[in-house]
């Protein structure tokens, strides 16, 4: 599956213009008619002409090559239809077909996608640049997006049918698929690739983006070598992996890192890392590993520090445990909206869990457990930001105490130092750290 998504160009390049948000993207509306038209016939004949053990043993490019030869054999009979644009175009197409991708082969190779969502048969939309837009993509028929939909489950080892409608996996590329199907998806099959970046983004790559101030990651990097424990915060496609992933780069490289994720997605660049994978139940309901099961088990596994993709259930309190039983300098993301509400969506798992547990037990070792929150948002203009760095203090009474590091004004568009000093000053001084914390410290931009 990953080889499809490399190399190769189709008829649709959807780097080729900008469309204003909303509107589909232009095209010759007649000439796609028709070469869409081709597809099918074509298709079925290169099958036939194709042995389909020696196919599927090729690499993109070798079979490229044999489909480009049939199909100048087969324009050449009396029958065949003119193909319309160049050669490559189609047999690109037909590739495509074969690996399962249909009409989405070019989205998926365009670099600056980052996101495709397909909303039955007449709707696909992508990001670029942080904006939605929709673009002119077409299916044949329901038939054709439904069968696109279950070679891309049978690739990522699932399977989607009418007993078993929804999907969640990983392809080999590491992007993260949804796939829904009638007749829960009532306008046809709706399917959901997020894409991720080889090898993810660096700190300072993100802050070349606008992320964040220089000197906010200066001091996310001392906190995460000095075994802080960070808890991402943020809606859904905020950055919070795509931070995390970069804070990790930080880890050192001695330490045994294991990481744990519904969907793979963090790409530690460590040479001593675990990476474990929940399962979901099988048809028949049975075979489901869960994220607190994997957690009880890595905390088996003599890791350094544990890294959760994300905390979203009853493994909030294994999560927690874990911080504070000898594993500094862990992470997760959650979702949540501020830091505050990152604390209290933490004591709502952790309470919803242990049932008895004192509210002031469970805020105790909320706060006992963490030591920074980063709160990330996406902003209109598609923009994606780290807001506030938080400082986990402690409890005043039974409520917890945060004080605001840094934060970002969407008024004036700068970052701002408190100028406060962490909490976690003196841990950091003992690792020897201490003017980089300070150097960290400095008035904003």
């Amino acid at each position: 599956m990953a080889r499809t998504m490399r190399g190769r160009r189709g008829l649709y390049r959807p780097g080729a213009e900008e469309p204003s948000d909303g509107a589909p993207e232009s095209s010759d509306t007649s000439a796609k008619d028709r070469f869409e038209a081709l597809v099918p016939w074509y298709h079925s004949r290169v099958l036939d002409a194709l042995d389909s053990q020696t196919a599927s043993n090729l690499d993109e490019d070798d079979l490229m090559n044999l489909v480009s030869s049939i199909l100048h054999r087969l324009e050449t009979s009396a029958d065949a239809p003119p193909i319309v644009g160049a050669h490559d175009d189609l047999a690109a197409r037909l590739v495509d077909e074969m690996r399962g991708l249909g009409p989405l082969g070019p989205l998926l190779r365009d670099p600056d996608v980052s996101d495709i969502m397909v909303n039955g048969l007449h709707s696909v939309y992508v990001e670029k640049g942080g904006r939605l837009r929709q673009v002119d993509v077409r299916f044949r028929d329901a038939d054709h997006l439904t069968r696109i939909a279950q070679r891309i489950a049978q690739y990522a080892g699932r399977r989607i049918d009418e007993l078993s409608p929804m999907c969640d996996a990983r392809l080999d590329d590491g992007s993260r698929v949804n796939i829904i199907v009638p007749p829960l998806a009532i306008d046809g099959a709706a399917v959901s690739i997020r894409r991720f970046r080889e090898g993810g983004f660096t700190i300072a790559e993100l802050t070349r983006s606008g992320a964040m101030h220089p000197a906010m990651a200066a001091f996310l990097q001392v906190a995460t070598k000095a075994r802080m424990n960070v808890v991402v915060s943020g809606g859904t496609g905020s950055g919070k992996t795509t931070l995390l992933n970069a804070l990790s780069g930080h880890i050192g490289y001695g330490e045994r890192v294991v990481t744990l994720e519904d969907a793979a997605e963090l790409s530690l660049l460590q040479p001593h890392v675990v990476r474990l994978e929940t399962r979901p139940p099988s048809s028949e309901g049975t075979g489901e590993i869960a994220m607190r099961e994997l957690l009880k088990n890595a905390l088996r596994m003599r890791p350094d520090r544990i890294i959760v993709g994300e905390v979203r259930g009853a493994e909030a309190l294994d999560a927690l445990q874990a911080m504070n039983t000898g594993h500094p300098g862990s992470m997760f993301t959650i979702h949540a909206n501020s830091p505050r509400d990152t604390l209290n969506r933490l004591e709502y798992l952790v309470t919803m869990e242990s049932g008895e547990m004192p509210l002031s037990a469970v805020r105790n070792q909320v706060v006992s457990a963490i030591d920074l929150v980063v709160q990330t948002s996406r902003f209109r203009d598609g923009k994606r930001r780290v807001t506030t760095i938080s400082d986990v203090v402690g409890l005043e009474g039974d409520v917890p105490v945060l004080e605001d590091l840094w934060h970002f004004d969407p008024a004036t568009g700068r970052f701002e130092c408190s100028g406060s000093r962490p909490s976690f000053t003196k841990r950091v001084e003992d690792e020897g750290l201490g003017s980089e914390l300070n150097a960290s410290l400095g008035r904003g931009a």
